[in-house]
């Protein structure tokens, strides 16, 4: 029984972002349609090429996407909103960007359909929109069309598909409310229908996405799975696919399922392996996702090989990536500037591929009592082990302030009834404060500053200048339109979480670790690479320079820790509580000098607090409690006329409302804009419990500019829901990624869509 290789899926955004690029040049106009699906062509072409020469005995068709996976399940389920099919019954390429980014028609904002994060990643997904006379049907033929055109390069494919109920589950019900898993049956006749084209193509294996499956999930949707697969099993080998958790609780389920394998991601349950081997038939495939997919550390070889050594034999196994390497950076070799005893730590895509093809080598060889193979891959790893004892990972100082973290306070000195008092008095700010998230447009030409002083093109002396002049525009704009409190708008910054790594003690960073986020956004994670401290203030001298030059409020806008360990590569010798408490002490201290420095609005962003929580109920009351304790450290310093702020984005906050009360940040705003009212109804249930909120009131991600009849609109809905005098509006997020025009007139709507709402509730 040889045991095979393969990943789950391959990032996709090409070794120099080449999708990222076209695509925008496809929305600017710069580039046709047939420029842009030949680009597509061509990295799936290289990508292909490079897995095999990696040595992947299977090679993944269908982890390719214009904008987003899910999106592309739901097209070619015909499922598209209607109010993106106008004057159009045929699905094409820019049906899938209205759906994704929205559009304008007639003078009228056509809104996108929801984004929210995928699983406990950093990756988004587009939600699918459901209604009680949904009518499924099989269209937009991209997948059929790539797995011909693998098949013309005489690759050996394994097509994916999102499953079926985990299609369902990441939906959400529009108009009159009805129990989505009752469109169950018209979707399987599509996915039957897609499962009888690959038949025909003589496809061997599909690898079926259920990731919902590591979930707590209701009686009825895990009961479902018994006669789905019943009716999808038979045409094609099924490869009933699971990842970013264990999935132990349902064992006894899926060991029913008519399936041929299982795929198990080992990284997040990595003493199930004799559990799964017991419980599951003897004639399913075992695929053991025992390469991180999610992470660019060097897998310990040697000891996956003596944890699946006892089961060569006994079972036909398949050596894989934990989940797809979508969330990986691509290539290491490309990273030229890391010091080499640092690279020899670290393992990217493709040498996550050679990984798993040195595993299935070891593996196959205890066949034939080679222990060569083991010997290398223990030498695989002993550079790796090294990381134990290096100074660069251990900082003596860090262990012992965290030692007494518990000297410091936990919580802000009085509550928010007491301390509201003080900051109206203090701000004086009017009804329905305006403001904006943080950033404003990052024109080519400060791009241009900051990379000339990063290679040292320029003097620091210029680049200061350079900065500080962007900063007074900012300023003066915000200004002219009349915006209550103002921002600085972080033209120094190049990311949210990158720039205070850079800033920052135990991080490093890559030239080209570049995964993607969504469509064409993409991120370079710093690296955790050992104990974190700050050894200098870091955002002071731009933001007391930005309120020197202005009378109104300065907004403070620092990155939280808790977002900056969620998108961030992870340290994997200590736990993620300790990481992030090293995190809340460093920027403790900044807010610590940003209040002496005179700043009374300090916004502290954690977009990641519901990405970071466990997957499954039971472990999430661990997590909460300590997250919610990391942020409370992190702000317990201030006075309580300093007003704290918090943002958060893309997320599903009804399932952490209460925590977010429990933050105790004086405002909190939210992305709501793509939203619909459950987000609303579930701030209507708690807000006598709420302080402040600014509820985003714009899609800064969409080309849509929202009128001031749009914007009085959506203030009078949100204030069936909100008090008036805790309401604040702002749009959802920051506006580096817009134009400057753009971002004027969207905000000068917004300014005057509050004035005539203000003339009205006064």
């Amino acid at each position: 029984m040889t045991i095979v290789g393969h990943t789950l899926g391959f990032p996709r955004i090409g070794l120099y972002r080449e999708l990222k690029y076209a695509l925008e040049n496809y929305w600017n106009g710069k580039i046709q349609e047939d420029k842009l699906l030949e680009i597509g062509r061509t990295l799936r072409m290289r990508h292909w090429k490079q897995q095999k020469d990696s040595g992947m005995d299977w090679i993944p068709v269908g982890d390719f996407a214009w904008y987003d996976h899910v999106l592309t399940t739901s097209l070619m389920l015909n499922n598209v909103p209607n109010r993106h099919r106008v004057f159009q019954e045929k699905i094409t390429l820019n049906t899938l960007f209205k759906v994704s980014r929205g559009y304008s028609l007639n003078n009228k904002l056509i809104p996108p359909s929801e984004m929210k994060k995928w699983f406990n990643t950093n990756y988004h997904y587009i939600v699918p929109e459901f209604i009680q006379t949904q009518e499924f049907k099989l269209n937009w033929t991209q997948l059929f069309d790539e797995i011909d055109e693998a098949l013309s390069l005489k690759h050996k494919i394994k097509p994916i598909l999102l499953g079926p109920i985990s299609y369902l589950w990441l939906g959400k019900v529009k108009g009159k409310k009805f129990d989505r898993l009752s469109l169950l049956p018209a979707v399987l006749s599509v996915y039957q229908n897609i499962l009888n084209i690959f038949s025909k193509k003589n496809i061997d294996w599909v690898q079926i996405d259920e990731p919902i499956l590591v979930l707590e999930l209701p009686s009825k949707w895990l009961e479902a799975y018994l006669n789905t697969y019943e009716q999808l099993h038979g045409k094609v080998k099924l490869l009933l696919t699971t990842y970013f958790d264990s999935i132990y609780h349902h064992l006894n389920i899926i060991k029913q399922l008519k399936v041929d394998g299982l795929h198990v991601d080992l990284v997040s349950s990595p003493d199930n392996v004799p559990l799964i081997h017991t419980q599951i038939p003897k004639n399913w495939i075992l695929s053991a996702g025992v390469i991180n997919g999610r992470n660019i550390w060097k897998t310990n070889l040697h000891n996956w090989f003596k944890k699946l050594s006892p089961l060569v034999g006994e079972r036909k196994i398949w050596i894989g990536s934990s989940c797809s390497l979508l969330h990986s950076p691509i290539d290491l070799n490309m990273e030229k500037k890391l010091d080499k005893h640092i690279t020899e730590w670290f393992a990217f895509a493709l040498q996550k591929c050679a990984e798993i093809k040195m595993l299935c080598t070891a593996l196959n060889s205890k066949n034939k009592n080679d222990s060569t193979y083991e010997d290398i891959l223990n030498k695989y790893y002993i550079t790796s082990s090294l990381r134990s004892h290096s100074t660069t990972i251990h900082n003596i100082q860090v262990k012992k302030r965290l030692e007494h973290i518990n000297k410091i306070p936990h919580s802000r000195c009085s509550p928010y009834t007491a301390r509201v008092i003080l900051q109206h008095k203090n701000l004086n700010l009017p009804l329905f404060p305006t403001t904006t998230i943080g950033s404003f447009p990052q024109t080519e030409e400060i791009r241009k500053l900051r990379a000339n002083f990063k290679n040292n093109q320029i003097e620091k002396k210029d680049y200061y200048v350079g900065i500080k002049n962007y900063i007074k525009k900012i300023i003066v704009e915000q200004e002219k339109l009349d915006l209550d409190v103002l921002v600085h708008g972080e033209p120094e910054r190049n990311d949210m979480v990158e720039y205070f790594g850079e800033n920052l003690n135990g991080f490093i960073f890559t030239q080209n670790g570049w995964v993607q986020s969504y469509g064409s956004r993409c991120v370079k994670p710093p690296v955790i690479i050992g104990d974190i401290n700050r050894s200098k203030p870091i955002t002071t001298k731009w933001i007391s320079y930005a309120q020197s030059l202005t009378n109104k409020p300065i907004k403070g806008i620092l990155t939280g820790p808790v977002t900056i360990m969620s998108w961030s590569f992870l340290r994997e010798d200590i736990q993620r509580k300790t990481i992030a408490l090293q995190l809340a002490l460093s920027i403790r201290d900044e807010v610590i000098d940003l209040e002496k420095s005179g700043i009374r609005i300090i916004q502290i962003d954690e977009p990641a607090l519901r990405e970071g929580l466990p997957l499954k109920y039971s472990d999430q009351k661990q997590y909460l409690e300590w997250a919610i304790n990391v942020f409370r450290i992190t702000t317990s310093s201030v006075k309580d006329d300093t007003q704290i702020h918090t943002h958060m984005c893309y997320s599903e906050f009804s399932d952490i409302i209460h925590a977010i009360i429990e933050l105790d940040a004086d405002v909190i705003s939210i992305e709501a804009s793509r939203s619909d009212e459950k987000i609303l109804e579930t701030i209507q249930n708690v807000v006598i419990n709420l302080n402040e909120i600014g509820p985003g009131i714009y899609d800064i991600h969409s080309t849509n500019e929202p009128t001031q009849n749009d914007l009085v609109e959506k203030i009078n809905q949100l204030l069936k829901y909100i008090p008036k005098n805790r309401l604040w509006i702002n749009p959802d997020c920051g506006l580096k990624t817009r134009s400057w025009p753009e971002t004027k007139q969207s905000l000068n709507n917004m300014v005057s869509a509050v004035k005539v709402l203000r003339k009205q509730y006064s």
